[in-house]
């Protein structure tokens, strides 16, 4: 039997592992060294998920290094979380490696609170320089428009970054005087890449929204840092209704031209104390979880002169009927508000009517009725009805006299329906059961009912 030849052996076996260790070293080249450590499918490949997931470990990386205040805000994202932890255990078993910022769309959305941060060409420069191409979109600055300044100055709004045809948006979030954040539309201009980014499936940037701050807390998503909000189920909840209306300030201003605003004391008086109510109000409402919206004399004010209508000496806000609460009259009680009146019942043409500090605020509650929407209202001495008719309107998010308070986002239909198509021009003598365009009899209240349907207090 032949000698073994162990020099031989040792040789073949040194040559064998150096060239495995030339494998192994251009595999690292190829799969780790550009993007960090890929983890392969059972087939050997780099998926999608993979790259994404890879994507934002450098992402989050570069925003920590620069301290930037993101939280997530993504909604296929945050929505898996607030699924029950037994479906999440699930989802983590079927993907361990990416459960929660995979979700199969080309893009993950964060928030970034601006006034937690001073803004940093060098964060930009980073991601460039780590590869992510980035495209800054700007508008302009609502908070320096008054109605003696239209600001033209703009402020960043969005930064979309992009590797490897993966998206990462970051909408950024101003602070509003009416202590809301606030972001503004994505408005692509002429000489902007329409294919940068799949802009039709942003979260973000349809419409300029409005949020309650929220409380954010620290948490680890496969297996990367990232804030959260607390309470994920109303962070969602406000981004299904976070459309925003910004006051028409040029329209407004022309429109004071024509008619100057009423300077006098008794009229600055009214207009300081109205805001003391609609604060007041708010918080009350707020607090009930009762949502409202601005009606009657005070949504025109706001829509034709983005202010208060001095002479209406009154407050209007609606509520539907759906969410009436029956602690609604004692909650205002408790704020220090006296009622004034109470018209109708649940059921039927339902009015409140309070004051605080002289100023009338009243509560309409509407009623829908197949495509219409309406609002009752009761005269006293005589007990006739009348009904004031609206089209199907949705709400969104504004601010007045420093409040965030909701309008009918079809401002323009509702306004006309109530005023008709001369609403711009002011009417100090108004009769609220023949002037308004939209008003109808609606019968009167058996004398019998009085007692408990006519209340004046």
């Amino acid at each position: 039997m032949p000698r073994v030849n162990r020099t031989a052996v040792l040789s073949l076996l040194l040559i064998s592992s150096c060239v495995f260790l030339l494998f192994q070293l251009n595999y690292y080249r190829k799969y780790v060294s550009k993007s960090g450590l890929h983890v392969l499918n059972p087939a050997g490949h780099v998926t999608s998920n993979q790259v994404q997931w890879q994507t934002l470990k450098k992402f989050l990386a570069l925003a920590q290094h620069f301290k930037l205040p993101l939280f997530l805000a993504d909604v296929a994202a945050l929505t898996l979380l607030s699924h029950d932890a037994v479906r999440q255990r699930d989802r983590m078993t079927r993907e361990p490696h990416c459960s929660f910022f995979c979700t199969g769309r080309p893009i993950t959305s964060f928030a970034l609170q601006a006034n937690l941060w001073k803004y940093d060409p060098a964060f930009l420069l980073a991601a460039q320089q780590k590869g992510f191409e980035l495209l800054e979109l700007r508008g302009e600055d609502p908070r320096l428009a008054s109605l003696d300044t239209l600001s033209g100055e703009e402020l960043p709004l969005h930064f979309l970054f992009r590797l490897h045809s993966y998206s990462i948006h970051v909408v950024l979030l101003y602070e509003r005087s009416g202590n809301y954040l606030w972001h503004g539309a994505l408005r692509l201009k002429v000489n902007v890449d329409r294919s940068f980014s799949p802009f039709r499936l942003l979260d973000y940037g349809r419409h300029a929204g409005a949020y309650d701050r929220p409380e954010l807390i620290l948490t680890v998503l496969d297996g990367l840092d990232v804030r959260v909000p607390r309470n994920i189920s109303e962070f969602l909840r406000q981004h299904r209704h976070a459309r925003f209306l910004e006051c028409r300030y040029r329209d407004a201003r022309s429109f004071l031209q024509l008619y100057p605003q009423d300077s006098s004391a008794a009229a600055v008086d009214f207009r300081r104390k109205a805001k003391s109510l609609l604060h007041s109000a708010a918080r009350t409402l707020a607090a009930l979880r009762v949502p409202f919206w601005i009606s009657s004399g005070t949504c025109l004010g706001w829509f034709r002169q983005c202010s208060i209508i001095s002479y209406s000496r009154d407050v209007d806000i609606g509520i539907f009927i759906t969410d009436f609460r029956p602690d609604i009259v004692t909650a205002f009680r408790d704020a220090g508000f006296s009622l004034k009146h109470k018209f109708g019942k649940v059921e039927d043409s339902l009015e409140l009517s309070f004051v605080d500090d002289d100023v009338k605020l009243d509560i309409f509650f509407f009623y829908k009725d197949g495509g219409v929407v309406w609002n009752g209202g009761t005269q006293a001495k005589s007990g006739r009805k009348f009904k004031y008719i609206f089209p199907h309107f949705s709400l969104c998010w504004a601010e007045l006299l420093e409040v965030k308070v909701r309008v009918p986002c079809e401002t323009l239909d509702y306004v006309t329906a109530n005023y008709g198509a001369t609403w711009s021009v002011p009417v100090k003598s108004w009769d609220w059961k023949t002037s308004p365009s939209n008003v109808l009899e609606n019968g009167v209240w058996p004398v019998a009912e009085w007692a408990e349907l006519i209340q004046v207090h």
